[in-house]
């Protein structure tokens, strides 16, 4: 596709691409006998949430405003997890939560009494830390040592606190069902003995089932092997990365080619640290199109951003011919766990958000402009 947009920078998300995705979670979901529901925390683009709950069974959230986006625009009460709820919160929460899951046992205890007078059935869970993951960044795993995220198995030492219902884990980030696979040996071994008297459990996040080359049929052999071993679950999923995987892009405009020591700079109007946050802190190097690593002869170029922070840019990329203002870069996967992120460090100017229908025509569903910026601060 080449990309065209009324406005020097934009996400484009690919109506055709989210189906397809869609699409193979669904028949993961139906096959499996499984709950997979929207993570917001990943892909919150709300004016496509009629069209993902045909799809899906829901959504989960991590904060209030979450669980509202989820109410008032998909129509249904979220899952609702946080690490710690906020006391003049957490009754405006119940009113758009259908489950509330807690991070420790003494969140329950506070929370319980309030929570099972409410006229709603609330089912009850918590998280709980297997001590098990995969991940090897640390910034992203939960369940590096002295993890704040879960309870460990020695906190349930005298049983499930009373009226909780179900079991939440969530160790995985970007991973394959075999990742899965070892976590859930370890929930088990840890956890195992709760589960006949729950009525759900939550694999939680992380489960990358539409990246090229994930076994979708492992993964479904996988769960349901579980819920044979325990027909009385219900078994939930929620993926954040995988409902947006590789949908859409970011487009870009260079501005300026600055040039010191030897070192091209191609200056964009759009920043890494603003617009694109998991480049610097996971950190990883986001693909561009029609660009390659270094390539002696080429012309090669960081990437700048348009932020005054020294470190907004990415290492060299070489290009086919020499950059100039006014060229288009495209940054490919760029809808999951980026809109999300971004901020208006600088004042600079944030993107349009755009859909691209599979009839073709191009949508912008949200222009940001000064009052935006204005209204984040005071």
């Amino acid at each position: 596709m080449n990309y065209t947009s009324p406005a020097p920078a934009a996400y484009i998300l690919e109506e055709r691409k989210l189906r397809t995705n869609l699409e193979l979670i669904q028949s993961v979901q139906q096959e499996a006998g499984v709950s997979i529901i929207l993570a917001l925390k990943g892909f919150a683009m709300w004016s496509v949430f009629p069209f993902v709950k045909r799809y899906l069974s829901g959504a989960t959230a991590s904060s209030l405003h979450e669980a509202r986006l989820i109410f008032e625009e998909m129509g249904c009460r979220a899952h609702t997890y946080a690490v710690a709820y906020l006391p003049d919160e957490f009754e405006e929460m119940m009113r758009y939560s259908s489950h509330i899951t807690f991070n420790s046992v003494a969140q329950y205890r506070r929370y319980a009494v309030q929570l099972h007078a409410h006229p709603e059935k609330i089912s009850a869970g918590i998280r709980v830390n297997p001590e098990y993951s995969e991940v090897e960044v640390a910034m992203y795993n939960p369940c590096a040592p002295g993890s704040r995220l879960g309870e460990v198995s020695d906190a349930f030492a005298g049983g499930l606190p009373e009226g909780v219902e179900g079991l939440h884990f969530h160790t995985l980030c970007e991973s394959s069902s075999f990742d899965l696979e070892k976590v859930l040996a370890a929930f088990e071994e840890r956890f195992g003995r709760f589960l006949p008297q729950l009525k759900w459990v939550n694999f939680g996040g992380g489960h990358l089932m539409t990246r090229k080359g994930y076994d979708t049929a492992h993964l479904v052999a996988l769960l349901h092997n579980f819920r044979r071993r325990y027909p009385h679950l219900e078994v939930i999923l929620e993926p954040g990365s995988a409902i947006a995987w590789e949908t859409g892009v970011l487009t870009a405009t260079v501005l300026d080619i600055v040039e010191s020591r030897g070192v091209k700079t191609a200056i964009l109007d759009v920043s890494f640290t603003a617009h694109m946050p998991d480049t610097l802190e996971m950190p990883y190097r986001p693909r561009v199109r029609g660009a390659a690593d270094p390539t002696p002869g080429k012309p090669s170029y960081r990437l700048g951003g348009v932020s005054c922070l020294a470190g907004d840019y990415m290492l060299e990329y070489s290009f086919d011919k020499a950059l100039q203002p006014g060229d288009r870069i495209v940054f490919e996967d760029m809808i999951h766990y980026t809109m999300v992120k971004t901020t208006m460090f600088n004042g600079v100017r944030h993107p349009d958000i755009c859909i691209l229908r599979e009839t073709g025509e191009l949508d912008i569903v949200r222009r940001f402009r000064y009052e935006d910026y204005r209204d984040r601060l005071s």
